[in-house]
């Protein structure tokens, strides 16, 4: 068992001192163009930004650019006329893909099953999507949608397809005006957050730890789901793999925790602390009611509308709970 050091028990706290007090307007265009200098070099540290966007979040104006530094699809210490030049490639990487793609298009068709069945998927799903607003106004281009898809799957041999991974690329498609700018947001936001996305590699780990977490912190909960909640906590894996995109009332939400995930604030591996932070939501009725595996994985289904800014908050206060006690080493190694 580690105790963790007063510095970093301090900076729990701080990090979730932000919900006693009202929160302070996002970052709006004015504010973030004073972070940079003449040259359009950041003038501000990158841990500032990232501290303010955990505690304050991004004015839709300045959000498509704090994500492409947020992302990595630009680089921290570039300067404006090198952002333009990232810009200027990144688009002609994507038409290069787009051409190879459809040079080997016939081939995948021929000799890969599963590529016929996930073009079939996509487009099934892409099918589902609402494209229009209430008022009837058009908010995504399907075909493009299908196309980033279609190419994201062929490029990226880790990640595959999944179901719901449509929704992700609508939000970013909302976001930015180029396809190339949502294909590549779309590439390094499962690499930034590979433990939520790629079923393979990181969602069986966050799940591990989930329960390492909850029988930390709340053993009686712990107690119950080892008897008759077994297979609950295991059940949740899709709020990994779609980084918990269905359980908010709106797309502002959504990119709201996207991006203090993206920040690694206020601790690596957020989002266990968040599933963690949901599932106390539904604690006191499962314990109430001792439901069992399937009753408890309905109680998480059913949770949806939530407010960001509060699943945040409650996720801060678990960080800070858990960096002032006798941590195992494994969650030390996972969260710092």
């Amino acid at each position: 068992m580690t105790t963790l050091s007063p510095e970093n028990s301090l900076s729990a706290r701080q990090s979730a001192s932000f919900i006693l007090v009202k929160r302070k307007p996002p970052i709006d265009k004015t504010e973030w163009d004073g972070f940079f200098d003449e040259n359009g070099h950041l003038a501000k540290s990158r841990d500032f930004i990232c501290v303010n966007i955990l505690e304050r979040g991004l004015h839709p104006t300045v959000r498509t650019e704090a994500w492409k530094f947020l992302t990595g699809y630009y680089s921290w210490q570039s300067s404006q006329d090198e952002r333009l030049t990232v810009d200027s490639t990144r688009r002609k990487n994507y038409e290069a893909l787009c051409q190879m793609y459809q040079k080997i298009q016939p081939l995948l068709e021929n000799l890969h099953r599963n590529f016929i069945e996930t073009r079939n998927n996509i487009t099934h799903d892409i099918k589902k999507l609402c494209d229009k607003d209430p008022l009837g106004n058009v908010l995504i281009n399907k075909k493009r949608l299908e196309k980033i898809l279609l190419l994201s799957y062929v490029c990226n041999t880790q990640a595959e397809y999944q179901q719901g991974f449509h929704e992700m690329v609508m939000i970013f498609q909302l976001m930015v005006e180029h396809d190339h700018e949502t294909f590549w947001l779309f590439q390094f936001f499962l690499q930034k957050t590979e433990h939520s996305c790629v079923i393979n590699i990181g969602v069986g780990k966050n799940l591990d730890m989930l329960n390492t977490l909850i029988n930390f912190l709340d053993p009686v909960f712990a107690e119950h789901l080892k008897g008759k909640g077994a297979g609950a906590v295991p059940s949740l894996f899709p709020w990994f793999c779609l980084c918990f995109q269905r359980a908010f009332k709106t797309f502002d939400d959504v990119w709201r925790l996207w991006e203090v995930l993206l920040t690694g604030k206020p601790c690596r591996n957020f989002q266990v602390l968040v599933a963690y932070s949901m599932l106390q939501m539904v604690r006191q009725q499962v314990l109430q009611e001792s439901m069992t595996g399937d009753d408890i994985l309905l109680a998480c289904n059913n949770l949806i509308d939530l407010d960001a800014d509060e699943l945040i908050s409650a996720a801060c206060i678990v960080y800070a709970e858990l960096i002032q006690k006798d941590v195992p080493q494994s969650l030390k190694d996972f969260f710092l």
